[in-house]
């Protein structure tokens, strides 16, 4: 079996492969978005910021702005004849000896070259005992320096600075700068779709009624809804599949025309009724199959190429609903977004954290365990985990109560209290 991290980089060498040659960066379609309905997309341009940020010199305190070549020691006398708001500059040229009041945001007037804060000078009586609409005098209760408390014009931005990458997939703080630089639409690449399919004939769809105590419902295909919400794709919905080799082969050829990618949950073990590897084989190849992992070991990761331009991607989970989660978060999420033409620098991280194990845990050697544990962070603020379900993969109950997976390497046996462990927060907890 290939190990985990072998898995991993074998499908990402396949989607890098599949980026620049099957179907490349460069040539998918591209979209116009507007900058509020961007999260989570992959930008197709290159931004250019058209100004400098900060456009001018601007305040970074509520003070006051002193002209060029006024002695500023402690004591010093400074003549106040203007004000500067945000939004509504002071125009006038200033002297040595002189100086504006002035607010956080504001700009700075050329012909001044510092910001004194209120703090330093008798700001307190100023404010309660002088007329500000005449000039008035300000004393210097702490000696100030030249280009103090001044946010440069373009220190953070330069006119014609490239600003964003084509790739970066566009986040809050990215949406943020955007709307600085007065851009209100974006251009991003059009969403794959990505085809979703449950095999079994114990399935039983939401909202329909149980039959038999034999029937299940089909949690798979909402749980990989939920988890693929934030990629930027289409998601086809193919139902469920009874476990049928003609069927079957029905519709994954019709994904295949349809969909850049197909993930399909069940069917794809070695029992007498899991047709979906034989479909794949025959429509396609399978290029690696069964992974040194506990739970979720036959997972499939192949591709369809049978009367298609472009080969179809494709990930088959096993059946059990948190061997499909396990998959997806390791395998799948990861090269979706790679696929989804992210830069890999924007791949999300999947975030580990050294944890104290509190508990004893049974582990065999041979395979990478995932398993189910409650991460807490202690007075000390170091963190630990316990270790507290059965970790059978059709334990769904324990998932929804678990908030981390512990990881234990494959060379790892049993593990006992006290060991420092590696552990993965889900996710969705992240927020």
């Amino acid at each position: 079996m290939i190990t985990v991290e072998q898995l991993r980089s074998a499908i990402m060498q396949r989607v890098n492969s599949y980026n620049q040659n099957d179907f490349p960066i460069a040539k998918r379609p591209v979209s116009t978005s507007n900058l509020s309905d961007s999260l989570n997309q992959i930008l197709a341009e290159y931004i250019i910021s058209s100004f400098p940020v900060p456009r001018e010199n601007i305040s970074a305190m509520d003070g006051y702005a002193i002209a060029h070549k006024t002695d500023l020691p402690k004591g010093g006398i400074i003549e106040i004849v203007g004000e500067s708001q945000a939004g509504d500059p002071y125009t006038g040229t200033l002297k040595a000896g002189q100086g504006i009041r002035i607010f956080t945001g504001a700009v700075v007037p050329d012909s001044c070259d510092t910001v004194v804060m209120q703090e330093n000078t008798n700001f307190a009586y100023i404010k309660d005992n002088i007329d500000k609409t005449e000039p008035y005098d300000i004393i210097l209760s702490k000696a100030a320096e030249t280009d103090a408390n001044i946010r440069k014009q373009g220190e953070e931005i330069q006119q014609n600075e490239l600003v964003l990458q084509q790739g970066k997939r566009i986040n809050p703080a990215d949406i943020s700068l955007l709307a600085n630089l007065g851009i209100s639409k974006v251009k991003v690449f059009k969403p794959l779709t990505v085809g979703l399919l449950a095999t079994g004939d114990e399935l039983v769809a939401l909202g329909d009624k149980l039959k038999s105590s034999a029937q299940i419902y089909n949690s798979n295909t909402p749980t990989l809804k939920s988890l693929l919400a934030p990629l930027p794709i289409v998601i086809n919905d193919y139902g469920i599949i009874a476990d049928d080799k003609d069927q079957i082969t029905k519709v994954v050829t019709k994904a295949m025309q349809k969909c850049d990618v197909l993930i399909s949950t069940a069917g794809v073990s070695v029992g007498d009724y899991d047709y979906l590897t034989t479909v794949v084989e025959q429509l396609g190849q399978i290029n690696h199959y069964k992974v040194a992992m506990k739970p979720g070991k036959p997972f499939v990761f192949g591709e369809l190429s049978q009367k298609v331009e472009v080969p179809v991607l494709y990930f088959g989970l096993p059946g059990n609903p948190l061997s499909t989660v396990v998959g997806a978060l390791q395998f799948v999420i990861p090269a979706l977004w790679r696929v989804s033409g992210a830069a890999i620098q924007e791949q999300p991280m999947q975030l580990t954290l050294a944890a104290t194990l509190t508990n004893d845990i049974t582990k065999s050697v041979g395979r990478t365990d995932f398993q189910r544990g409650i991460l807490s962070k202690a007075e000390d603020g170091s963190y630990q985990v316990e270790c507290c379900f059965s970790q059978q993969s059709h334990r769904i109950k324990q998932l929804s109560r678990a908030n981390c997976f512990i990881v234990l390497a494959q060379e790892s046996g049993n593990v006992t209290s006290g060991s420092t462990v590696t552990v993965q927060p889900f996710p969705w907890l992240h927020i």
